[in-house]
């Protein structure tokens, strides 16, 4: 009984390191006032290569306008498992959504990227309307999107 309570404190203890080697971050995103529809958004993290990792958060309560958000849903594959538990109501023209995530630290100074897709029902979709590194020196310094994103900021 001894060995196996000894094994299990080791088991744990080996564990503990990977478990907390994620960090909170706080993605704060304000819309340009565009008039129309609530803004669908989808925060994502891709590698080097642009290629999709994790889906971060998707703002938009109805899976059917995912689509819209295209290069998020070809990374995604639009998997259910991708989006549960990491999902909100849409945005509002000229709001602001401020959520927090964990996030890897492998992934932080590693050449990853987070994107933010965008799209208006009846309007213009924006895929990548905000890219940014994901970097430490980076956090806190508000970038500019390119379509319904007025800014967006990561603090960690």
């Amino acid at each position: 009984m001894k060995k196996l309570a000894v094994s299990i404190s080791l088991a744990g203890a080996l564990a503990l390191p990977g478990l907390v080697q994620a960090r909170p971050v706080t993605l704060t995103t304000q819309l340009q006032g565009y008039g129309g529809n609530g803004a669908y958004l989808a925060f994502y993290v891709t590698d080097a290569n642009g290629q999709y990792k994790k889906t971060l958060w998707v703002a938009g309560k109805k899976a059917k306008y995912y689509k819209n958000l295209r290069d998020w849903a070809r990374g995604s594959g639009l998997k259910a498992s991708e989006f549960d538990g990491v999902s909100g109501a849409s945005v509002g023209s000229g709001r602001a959504l401020k959520v927090t995530v964990e996030l890897a630290d492998a992934l932080i100074d590693a050449g990853y990227e987070i994107r933010v897709d965008s799209a208006v029902e009846d309007q213009r979709d924006n895929p990548a309307d905000v890219r940014v590194p994901l970097t430490t020196n980076g956090a806190g310094k508000p970038v500019t999107g390119r379509g319904y994103i007025k800014s967006f900021t990561y603090a960690m």
